[in-house]
């Protein structure tokens, strides 16, 4: 009786063990990261007769925790991948829609602005109309401006993310330290008995940490993981967790990089944080912002200098020649402003650098690292987008010297360098910001052309001059003001055009100072019936004087044409049809873009990569819910299997008490018949 009693006594004991465990299964149905576990049994030794061995009941060897360790390794490496995704194509969505908007974008602003020039050109002595134009203008530089303060707030907002995800990532490697010393540390863990709950709880701490950046997991002894960086840098090494940190970058002080600490050495991490939301805010920085700061400010630079040209070369309701449209962007501040040094330079760090646009049509967007090698006068040029070197070469003894690039110069002004010093060159980057609008009344619009020309009363011949089509009132080299324009209110001097035989048959012209009748050129030669240009347009040629005019037909000897400043001219629109039409000219890419060109380029560039990137986050997010699936079938709780285990571990208890039940009648039988 008494081995009955025992065996029914650990049918019971195993069986409640076992119910308690699918009751627990269920419980934490729902809980994250949950292992569903099983009980193992193991029949008792027996005890050994001369009939054979009887049995002594049942006990409970190991209870058991599905898991597949590489369905888990395939949920954190999903989860690395949507994870980044996600938040690389939350920010894209954000600057996509900023960029597309009706009312956000720039696209409106440009179309109504030239708009409003083209309305000028119909009557350019209105008020109200020069009233609008300066309206429209001042909405554009809104726009820029606005823009601009747009990206300034994502960025902030991208920072702000990344020092969360660093405070979330450091609490979950505290964490995962943790759990590796309390499970090193468990009771039973050297027979082989498993602390179930705490290896769940680390590998959830694990996927959340995978959500946040690309990790690697490794085992290690006492059934500890170390987790490391996908370059190897540690994380968690048993008990040690390292901390991540941001500080501002010493490259570009208004971007953060990432740092790791550990054993008290700090090292610059940046380039290793891929994956995970923290690898997306990165991508997004480098791959999306950057460049949208960069196009934006290249597109501010070829409208203010277009115009600026445009509207320098025409003349005003006043009769002055116009001045700057749009703020001046080879201004002293806005040249130094391009540059940016290297926090990590070494002293004295003396070096001073600036940027001049040379060309707006030929300038890309980007940015390029300047680096010193050497003795500190060997440099290279690096553009950023590509890592290739685009320009190196050694600076002079003095160091005053220029570092040429399509469509613009770097300027090295003096002061000392270093081998290892790093200057950040960003042609483009703040100019969107800069922008501003420097006409304010509306008489100061130049929309006349300050040059026109007449034929001579007396003349004979069929030769047609046109009204003349301004190049420039300043040198190019100087940027001094050409002698011809020195005077305000003046051409200087007033020409006139004499054509006379040169004696053997050949027409000639002679070019005279109307006000002294002093010659200035003689026998310059012209071809009959066909379109004669009277000036050169080389600015390095001495006789360049800023305008050209064209003489078509056939002059007679004799025949005099009249050159002179646009006195009283309030009612030409020469020069605002002009400027209206910068609005549809390839002013761009070397002359195959528009300004409304570009800007949709940026759009679509923008939109391409959002399009990418919601693509790439529905596969991704597919992905994790496939491996977090075949997780779930090996470890998750299937109600309806632990019910029907319940009723099944029900009965087997009630049957053990039954056995209970059976040798406590037998031992009482037994008792009566000894009465």
């Amino acid at each position: 009786m008494a081995g009955l009693l025992g065996i029914g006594l650990t049918g019971i004991l195993s069986h409640q063990s076992a119910l308690n465990t699918t009751g627990n299964n269920i419980t934490n149905a729902n809980t994250p990261g949950y292992s569903r576990q099983e009980v193992q049994f193991e029949t008792q030794t027996g005890q050994r007769t001369g009939a054979g061995t009887i049995g002594s009941g049942v006990s409970i060897s190991n209870i058991r925790r599905l898991a597949d360790e590489y369905l888990v390794q395939q949920v954190r490496e999903d989860s690395t991948l949507s994870g980044e995704q996600e938040a690389l194509n939350s920010e894209l969505t954000r600057l996509d829609n900023l960029l597309g908007g009706e009312s956000t974008g720039l696209s409106n602003a440009l179309n109504n602005f030239f708009a409003s020039l083209q309305n000028a050109a119909e009557d350019p002595t209105s008020l109200p109309q020069r009233q609008l134009v300066l309206s429209e203008a001042q909405q554009v530089v809104n726009r820029f401006q606005a823009l601009n303060q747009e990206f300034i707030q994502q960025r902030e907002s991208v920072k702000t993310q990344m020092q969360q995800g660093v405070k979330d990532a450091n609490t979950l490697l505290k964490s995962i330290a943790e759990l590796n010393l309390a499970i090193s540390e468990s009771p039973g863990l050297a027979q082989g008995q498993m602390p179930n709950e705490l290896l769940d709880k680390r590998d959830e701490k694990l996927r959340q940490l995978s959500e946040l950046v690309g990790i690697k997991v490794s085992e290690a002894e006492g059934s500890q993981l170390n987790v490391s960086l996908s370059n190897g840098l540690s994380l968690v090494v048993g008990n040690n967790a390292a901390q991540f940190g941001t500080q501002e970058s010493a490259e570009d002080p208004t971007r953060l990089s990432f740092t790791l600490s550990n054993g008290g050495r700090t090292v610059n991490v940046d380039e290793q944080i891929n994956g995970g939301k923290l690898g997306g805010l990165r991508r997004f920085d480098n791959e999306a912002l950057k460049p949208a700061f960069d196009e934006l400010g290249r597109i501010a630079i070829a409208l203010s200098d277009t115009m600026n040209h445009q509207h320098e070369i025409g003349m005003d309701l006043e009769g002055d020649l116009g001045g700057l449209f749009f703020t001046d962007i080879n201004s002293q501040e806005a040249q130094r402003s391009r540059v940016v040094a290297n926090g990590a330079n070494q002293q004295p760090q003396t070096g001073q650098l600036a940027v001049e646009i040379t060309d707006s049509s030929a300038l890309a967007a980007g940015s390029y690292s300047l680096q010193f090698s050497g003795d500190g006068r060997s440099f290279e040029l690096i553009d950023k987008a590509t890592g290739e070197t685009v320009n190196q070469g050694r600076l002079p003894d003095p160091v005053q010297s220029e570092i040429s690039m399509p469509g613009f110069n770097i300027r090295i002004e003096g002061g000392a360098f270093n081998a290892g010093d790093k200057y950040l060159v960003q042609p483009s980057r703040n100019a969107a910001e800069a922008i501003g609008l420097v006409v304010n009344r509306e008489e100061d619009l130049a929309f006349a052309s300050p040059i026109r020309a007449s034929a001579g009363d007396q003349n004979i011949g069929t030769g047609e001059i046109d009204q003349g089509v301004m190049l420039n009132v300043r040198n190019p080299f100087t940027n001094s003001l050409l002698p011809e324009f020195s005077q305000q209110g003046q051409l200087s001097p007033p020409l006139e055009v004499r054509f006379r035989d040169d004696g053997v048959g050949n027409l000639v012209f002679d070019l005279y100072d109307d006000s002294t009748n002093t010659l200035l050129q003689a026998g310059n030669a012209f071809t009959p019936g066909v379109t004669n240009k009277l000036f050169p347009e080389n600015p390095s040629d001495p006789n360049y004087r800023g305008f050209q005019f064209q003489v078509k037909g056939d002059p007679a000897p004799g025949d005099r044409f009249v050159i002179e400043y646009n006195g009283n001219g309030v009612s030409d629109n020469r020069n605002v049809e002009r400027l209206a039409a910068l609005g549809t000219a390839n002013s761009l890419n070397n002359g195959s873009q528009s300004f409304a060109e570009g800007y949709a380029g940026l759009v679509e560039d923008i939109g391409v990569k959002t399009r990418q990137s919601q693509l790439d986050l529905d596969a991704g997010q597919t992905l994790l819910e496939q491996s977090t699936a075949q997780r779930e079938s090996v470890s998750g709780v299937n109600l309806d299997e632990e019910a029907g285990k319940l009723i099944q571990y029900q009965a087997a208890y009630n049957a053990s008490a039954q056995v209970m039940s059976v040798a406590q009648d037998l031992f009482n039988t037994l008792l009566q018949s000894f009465r």
